[in-house]
């Protein structure tokens, strides 16, 4: 779908061209019935003076975080089953995807369902593939052809027991069996360790696996050439089931801007990481 709306792009009348774009956007962001450019991350926040977004690739997961939805304003975060959040001092913003009505997109799993959602509009359906928390591993390409797992203690099996299906609704019924069994411990094993903290990338991962443990994804950067600075931007979910949203820097509040590099330790609103902490999809 990306090499066909690049295709569309090149080849559509000028005044034409926007539309195009849009639907191409569109399909990038499945769960959505129509993608609107203006309200995307990197256009409702600007860079601190002197720095500018760093260069990504067309599209990269980079590419597609920094675009992701936001809602309008700055409206409460909301839990799973309609309440609002305790905490109401930790977001600057809120992604516009669902959390579904089951206690089950939590902080592992909010990133889980960013990185399938990325590939599924990549098509690259082979690629989704998570880990549950008792080590097997989940293919979404078994899930297409109509196989389920069942699973027993450590053990699982997979059965048909369904039809093929591609779609994206057959995507969110297999996401909400990998949050059903996997979360921080499983998902921090199946990241690769950071070293170089000053090597930090849009869609890198902090995450303190266990039980409970929580997790971060950066979602976007920027630089500044003459200062040699770079900053970058966080979102997460947490428990239970919630919004996913844009975090608030406490250094500074009214900015999503994080200092980089950071120290031994970096400090979020609703929790603190160790550099060691640093993690990157393979």
């Amino acid at each position: 779908m990306r090499r066909l709306c690049h295709l569309l792009l090149t080849v559509v009348l000028a005044g034409k061209l926007l539309a195009a774009a849009t639907l191409c956007l569109a399909s990038d962001y499945a769960w959505l019935p129509a993608y609107d450019p203006s309200r995307a991350l990197e256009k409702r926040f600007a860079p601190p003076p002197g720095f500018e977004r760093v260069v990504v690739d067309r599209g990269s997961f980079q590419e597609w975080l920094r675009r992701l939805p936001l809602k309008p304003g700055a409206p409460p975060v909301m839990l799973h089953d309609g309440r609002t959040k305790g905490n109401q001092a930790a977001h600057l913003a809120v992604v516009d995807i669902d959390v579904g009505p089951r206690d089950l997109q939590q902080c592992a799993d909010a990133i889980i369902r960013l990185r399938a959602e990325y590939l599924f509009a990549q098509q690259a359906l082979d690629r989704i593939r998570f880990t549950f928390t008792n080590g097997a591993s989940a293919p979404f390409s078994r899930w297409v052809e109509g196989y389920r797992p069942s699973i027993k203690g450590a053990h699982v099996t997979w059965r048909k027991a369904a039809s093929a299906d591609r779609s994206h609704s057959s995507l969110r019924d297999y996401l909400d069996v990998v949050f059903s069994y996997a979360g921080t411990a499983s998902l921090a094993r199946e990241l690769q360790p950071v070293s170089d903290r000053s090597t930090l990338q849009i869609g890198d991962v902090l995450i303190q696996g266990g039980f409970p443990g929580h997790a971060v994804i950066v979602v976007d950067m920027a630089e500044s050439q003459e200062r040699g600075e770079m900053v970058f931007a966080l979102a997460q979910s947490y428990m239970p089931a919630q919004d996913i949203r844009i975090l608030r820097n406490p250094q500074d509040p009214s900015s999503p801007w994080y200092p980089l590099p950071f120290g031994e330790q970096i400090e979020t609103p609703e929790w603190t990481f160790r550099a060691s902490h640093l993690k990157r999809f393979p």
